[in-house]
């Protein structure tokens, strides 16, 4: 079962992009999971994914999701805290980086070869706000906790 979804598009006055807005609320770990999972299914080599939320909002679980929707195993998906960077490959359609910034800041993001990673595969970025510079080609992921699993999701996919 998919959670209800609501769609808006808009554009900023101080851009040229437009971006179309899509919002869940979840309450349940694999209701977050499905609406990874559906993002998942829509993505190709070069998709980067800007994850943002408190620590425990549900990004690992949303990434779990995710991983699901391109035919990688979620119970393989764990967090990249201490690792910063899980790679997946060998299974699914493409392969999947989860990266965690949570521990990193300017020079050392910029160490890890994000976009390189972007040409073999999906990149998911968890604390994307520690990004040096802005990615305006990301699709933006919002996951506000508000309590007993409910999750508010917001997901920012720019226009091609």
């Amino acid at each position: 079962m998919n959670p209800p979804e609501s769609s808006t598009a808009s554009s900023s006055p101080s851009s040229i992009a437009s971006v179309t807005r899509r919002e869940w609320h979840t309450s349940s770990d694999e209701e977050t999971a499905a609406v990874g999972r559906a993002l998942g299914e829509t993505l190709s080599p070069g998709a980067v994914i800007h994850l943002f939320g408190d620590l425990g909002a549900g990004k690992t679980v949303f990434v779990r999701g995710l991983a699901s929707g391109l035919g990688i195993d979620p119970d393989e998906v764990s967090s990249p805290t201490f690792t910063l960077i899980q790679e997946y490959r060998g299974q699914g359609r493409h392969p999947l980086f989860h990266v965690d910034l949570y521990r990193l800041a300017g020079a050392e993001v910029d160490d890890l070869g994000l976009d390189a990673l972007a040409t073999e595969g999906i990149v998911a970025i968890e604390w994307a706000n520690r990004l040096p510079a802005s990615q305006p080609h990301a699709i933006v992921v919002r996951i506000d906790d508000e309590g007993d699993d409910r999750r508010h999701i917001q997901i920012d996919t720019p226009s091609s």
